[in-house]
């Protein structure tokens, strides 16, 4: 088997290799290649994803390589984890928008426009070269915005999945509280990437006992603390958002915080800073500690488990919560909207489970950023300001013509270089 990782320089890549080298029974990996246009980065990377190979007594081969066509030949998986523009477009996503008022976040709001609109021509410059090299490759998406890419790979007709870290996070996170194994937690999982709600925590499986009421009885406090709201509004709600409802939910309190401090943007730039020079530590053959404060935490095993069951192992997990079309599952969003789910994973693609009835309080903005990520998808495939515009107004973390202006003009002033119409 041989799988390739498209921003194999990135500093998560160690997590992903991690999670290859334990998990090799589940993924027998023959072949990794790392592929990244950043030489320096991908041969520091490329030596730890060796050393820790070869510590976890792993047999495969890790090549490294600039060389996209040649990264993806043959490949069974093509995984995506890419960053146009780096961290420093990400540094702007995180403060332009704060001009206005509005949240800095490089997934959501108009930093999350920005990425997207940067994001989705390369990504599907990359899928069209997939589709030449290898047409039977899967696409794992893990690039954010997760919604949007998927859709637009999806729509352009590719084998394409996209995949988050939040529902395995939580998935771990109940399963410590609870005292059990992660394997016998089913969360009830809905909404759309970064958007998304635990309407269940069930025992065994889809069919098993819901304890999220005594969860969030027992353990509502840490729960709410980790996701930095008051446990009332838990209490009121019933059940537990992801922590990126927080830019929704305390939306002000959110911008007054970000206007105080250095942007996450900053933070990650100077963890990866020292992660790099961790890595070229030729005595390092292990993921460092501080690894664990990048994000993208359980990433590895996600990953693993989903690549697995698309690849017609059956090693991996029966159910995952996936990022595909709807397909009439929330009767609310069209059919062709991505949606983030438990599903039915094969080698077919993934199948979401039937979903209980959706809360009016999370329909509606469910309805509400589909209908944004289906004009921010008009404005990363065919560009025009006006197209920005209209995404941005659409945008309930924006949402006014005077801000939508305001950051239309310096959304394109910030990402010129990116966009090939402006």
């Amino acid at each position: 088997m041989k799988l390739a990782v498209v921003g194999g320089g990135s500093t998560y890549t160690p997590e992903l290799i991690d999670g290859f080298a334990r998990l090799r029974d589940t993924l027998p990996v023959e072949e990794l290649v790392l592929v990244d246009p950043a030489a320096e980065r991908l041969e520091l990377v490329g030596g730890l994803a060796r050393r820790i190979f070869a510590r976890q007594g792993h047999g495969g081969r890790i090549v490294t390589t600039s060389d996209l066509d040649a990264g993806i030949e043959g490949a069974d998986a093509v995984l995506l984890q890419l960053r146009v523009g780096g961290q420093a477009a990400r540094e702007q996503d995180e403060t332009w928008p704060l001009e206005c008022g509005c949240v800095g976040q490089e997934t959501t709001g108009a930093g999350g426009l920005a990425k997207a609109l940067r994001t989705v021509p390369v990504v599907l410059d990359i899928a069209e070269r997939v589709r030449r090299t290898n047409p039977g490759a899967w696409i794992i998406d893990f690039t954010n915005p997760v919604g949007i890419v998927t859709r637009a790979l999806l729509e352009a007709g590719h084998k394409a999945v996209g995949l988050c870290n939040v529902a395995i996070g939580f998935q771990r996170k109940f399963a410590r509280l609870l005292g059990i194994a992660p394997v016998d937690v089913h969360l009830d999982h809905v909404g759309l990437n970064h958007l998304t709600w635990e309407t269940g925590v069930r025992l065994g499986g889809p069919e098993g006992e819901d304890i999220l009421p005594k969860l969030l009885a027992v353990h509502g406090e840490a729960v709410a603390a980790d996701l930095r709201l008051p446990r009332h509004v838990l209490d009121r709600l019933g059940v537990v958002p992801s922590y990126y409802l927080r830019y929704y939910y305390a939306h002000d309190e959110v911008v007054r915080e970000q206007r105080t401090k250095p942007s996450r943007a900053a933070e990650v730039a100077e963890m990866e800073r020292q992660l790099l020079k961790m890595y070229g530590d030729p005595k390092l053959a292990e993921k460092p500690a501080l690894l664990g404060k990048r994000g993208g935490a359980y990433y590895s095993e996600a990953a693993v488990d989903l690549a697995a069951s698309l690849l017609g192992g059956g090693a991996g997990s029966p159910y995952q919560v996936v990022n595909t079309y709807n397909k009439g599952t929330l009767p609310f969003l069209p059919d062709d909207a991505v949606i983030e789910v438990q599903a039915a994973v094969g080698s077919s693609g993934a199948t979401p489970l039937p979903v209980a009835s959706v809360d009016p309080l999370y329909a509606g903005l469910m309805a509400n950023v589909t209908a944004y990520e289906d004009l921010a998808l008009q404005a990363a495939l065919h560009g025009g300001r006006e197209r920005v515009f209209r995404a941005l107004l659409a945008h309930p973390l924006v949402g006014q013509y005077a801000y939508a202006d305001a950051l239309t003009d310096q959304l394109i002033a910030h990402n010129r270089e990116h966009l090939a119409w402006a």
